[in-house]
């Protein structure tokens, strides 16, 4: 997921540099999505995974 907010984010660069301002903004829109769903996937495994632990001990 991380890997289409960067796409997307080279995407709205290129095109802004092109001038292309709603296909960029369009783009940046998407990117700034993509990574905060990214960043909220993460911080839920990490807490799940602090909070089961390595499984049980035998």
């Amino acid at each position: 997921m991380l890997n289409w907010a960067v796409t997307f984010l080279v995407i709205a660069l290129i095109a802004a540099l092109l001038g292309f301002t709603s296909i960029a903004g369009t783009a940046m829109g998407i990117a700034k999505i993509l990574f905060y769903v990214f960043l909220i996937l993460f911080l839920v495994s990490l807490v799940t995974h602090l909070f089961r632990g390595r499984g049980g001990a035998p």
